[in-house]
């Protein structure tokens, strides 16, 4: 099964955070796709962890590396339509990047993400839901 995968699921499983061994087994068999934008957003997100204390520039560093271990097939997208999304649901742009991948591609999103969560929803796109 191919699955969107947002930024939220590599940082918990790279983070080792307590969602990773059921992130593990829901997608095992799974074929992650995500925005060719994530690694960029991955280190977005590291880079604002470490800015707030929450990580070292070490950690980010390895963190990084960790998450670029995954495979993931990295997909374009329409631009255009994500920024279309980002202002009709009032959303961050790199959100509206993997809402609109996995409309376009009409696949299942995973995220950790309830406001992502809500507008797929809305949007009609099916959820991946991992167990707690």
């Amino acid at each position: 099964m191919e699955v969107v995968a947002d930024t939220s699921i590599f940082l918990a499983v790279a983070m080792n955070e307590p969602e990773k061994g059921s992130l593990l087994k829901i997608t095992r068999g799974s074929e992650l796709i995500a925005p060719e934008i994530l690694h960029y957003e991955i280190g977005n997100a590291l880079n604002a962890m470490m800015k707030k204390g929450k990580i070292r520039a070490d950690e980010m560093v390895l963190v990084f590396s960790q998450v670029i271990q995954i495979p993931v097939d990295l997909r374009g997208i329409n631009i255009q339509e994500a920024l279309s999304l980002a202002a009709r649901y009032n959303m961050y742009a790199y959100d509206a990047y993997f809402l609109e991948c996995a409309a376009r591609i009409r696949r299942p999103l995973l995220t950790l993400d309830h406001g992502m969560k809500n507008i797929a929803k809305k949007m009609g796109i099916t959820l991946m839901e991992h167990k707690k």
